[in-house]
C-alpha cells in the first residue's frame, strides 16, 4: 500500500510540474504580446512627432518585440503539446526568454518615443 502511494504521489507531482510549465509558458506568451502591443503603441506615438530618427529607432524596437512576442507564443504551443516534462520546462524557459526579450524591446521603443518628446503611452506612466 505505501508502494502505492508513493508512485500516486510521484505522478500527482509530475502532472502538476507539467502543468506548471504549460501555465507559465501560457503567461509568458501573454506578457510577450501585451509587451510587443505597448511597444507598436510607443512607435505610433513616435512617429506623430515627426521626429524620423527616433520613429525608426521605435517602430525597429516595436518590430523586435513583435517577433519576440511570435517566438514566446511558439515556444508556448511546444509547451503545451511536449510529450515530456523536460520538454515542456525547456519550452517554459524558452518562452519566459522571449517574453523579457520583448519586455526590454518595449522599452527601447519607449525610450525613443521620450526622446522624440512624445506624449507617454499609458505604459511608459507607470
Amino acid at each position: 500500500m505505501t508502494t502505492n502511494k508513493a508512485l500516486l504521489a510521484l505522478a500527482l507531482g509530475l502532472a502538476l510540474a507539467a502543468c506548471t510549465n504549460k501555465q507559465q509558458a501560457a503567461d509568458s506568451a501573454a506578457d510577450a504580446a501585451a509587451a510587443a502591443t505597448d511597444a507598436q503603441q510607443a512607435a505610433d506615438t513616435t512617429a506623430a512627432t515627426g521626429d524620423a530618427t527616433a520613429a525608426d529607432a521605435a517602430q525597429a524596437s516595436a518590430d523586435a518585440a513583435s517577433a519576440a512576442a511570435d517566438a514566446a507564443s511558439t515556444n508556448a504551443n511546444a509547451a503545451d503539446a511536449a510529450g515530456s516534462m523536460g520538454a515542456a520546462d525547456d519550452a517554459a524557459d524558452a518562452a519566459e526568454q522571449n517574453a523579457d526579450a520583448a519586455d526590454q524591446a518595449k522599452d527601447a521603443a519607449q525610450e525613443a518615443a521620450a526622446s522624440a518628446d512624445a506624449p507617454a503611452t499609458d505604459d511608459a506612466k507607470k
